[in-house]
């Protein structure tokens, strides 16, 4: 588990809806049966193909908690710091983040010139 995974608890802060997997996985929301929360992955019961796990960090809920974490950073050593979990993170699970990782670095590039031009004014 990475620094940023601990940081953000998805298993248990998460709330995460049948539709928002549904949409994600481009399935009807009826073939869901039941999701189960595990600590490091979702596992999905399906009518049509039995069971599929899922990572946390292919969710919207995880880029959004991600942003939202760079945005309450008050000071750029800690937004230093959070970058620097986010990218260990993106290079061991790389292949989980698909578009997730761009957004991120431009809502840390935008805190960062903030908390920087704060700092000099």
């Amino acid at each position: 588990m990475t620094k940023l995974f601990r940081r953000l608890q998805p298993a248990q802060k998460f709330r995460i809806t049948k539709s928002a997997i549904a949409q994600l996985l481009k399935i009807p929301q009826h073939l869901i049966v039941r999701v189960e929360c595990w600590a490091y992955v979702l596992f999905i019961h399906r009518q049509d193909k039995g069971g599929q796990f899922l990572s946390y960090r292919k969710l919207q809920q995880w880029q959004n908690a991600v942003a939202c974490q760079i945005q309450n950073c008050s000071t750029w050593q800690q937004l230093r710091s959070l970058w620097l979990a986010i990218e260990d993170d993106f290079k061991l699970h790389k292949t989980q983040y698909d578009e997730h990782y761009s957004f991120l670095s431009q809502i840390w590039t935008k805190r960062w010139n903030t908390l920087w031009n704060q700092q000099s004014a």
